[in-house]
């Protein structure tokens, strides 16, 4: 059944409870009932029982101190449930925490999903400067390393319509906003089979990428090592971390059917 089809038998009840939990991918953790119901457009009873709902089922729960609602237990669950089944994560857990012990810096694996990145597993460097954990977070394409790497892959048609949809938000001095130039610097990340997020996304980070393939010959995932700028200078990152960081997703690939 495709996605058109299955639009025919909509549970609205269902669907909206579904939009109360996604309202959560934001960067609020709590969300009350009169900010719920204005945010979706219903009305406050029909809020309070589909909450009440949910908070049976163990989806929210609500904090007693601010009287507003935050996800439970159960949404937790069910996203490990779907990272476990997830072939790429189980393939390249192991690389990662390899990755971490090679290089010292925090590793990441990303996927591109609705003209976005969303981490899907990592692993944490020891180091006590470090940076803040983004397993499940939605991030930027344009202007991270594992955004570039992956939009690189994409014919040029398709590169300029997500550039439409989603623009070329700057969000430090060093993000790329110009459309022509960004394009240039796509094909430079082809090439190079890399990319690097020099203080891009945020100020004092920096990222370097490289794309896992598939047995299709598609790129369908990123490998990332973040780490502050102190410590990631140009030069170690072109002459140790991306020879790492190109021999891992390599391995990756090669465990997701890929062939040269």
């Amino acid at each position: 059944m495709t996605k058109k089809d299955a639009s025919e038998y909509i549970v609205h009840s269902v669907s909206h409870a579904l939009d109360i939990l996604e309202t959560f991918l934001g960067e609020d953790a709590e969300h009350g009932v009169t900010c719920l119901s204005v945010k979706l457009g219903l009305p406050k009873n029909n809020i309070f029982r589909l909450l009440s709902t949910l908070q049976c089922r163990g989806y929210v729960e609500q904090n007693e101190n601010t009287g507003n609602y935050r996800l439970g237990m159960k949404t937790f669950e069910l996203g490990q449930a779907f990272l476990r089944r997830m072939g790429l994560v189980n393939q390249a857990h192991a690389i990662l925490d390899n990755l971490v012990k090679q290089t010292s810096e925090t590793a990441y694996l990303s996927v591109f999903e609705d003209n976005e990145i969303i981490y899907v597993d990592m692993v944490e460097t020891t180091h006590p400067v470090r940076i803040i954990p983004m397993i499940g977070k939605r991030v930027p394409a344009h202007c991270t390393a594992v955004g570039k790497v992956q939009l690189a892959h994409k014919s040029k048609e398709e590169i300029k319509r997500i550039i439409k949809e989603k623009g070329l938000k700057a969000y430090t001095p060093n993000t790329i906003t110009e459309e022509e130039k960004f394009l240039e610097h796509l094909e430079e990340v082809a090439q190079n089979g890399y990319a690097i997020d020099n203080e891009e996304f945020e100020e004092e980070v920096r990222c370097v990428a490289c794309p896992v393939w598939d047995y299709t010959n598609s790129v369908v995932a990123g490998l990332t090592v973040s780490g502050p700028t102190l410590r990631m200078s140009e030069e170690r990152i072109k002459d140790s971390l991306i020879p790492i960081l190109k021999q891992a997703a390599l391995e990756v690939s090669h465990r997701l059917g890929y062939h040269i």
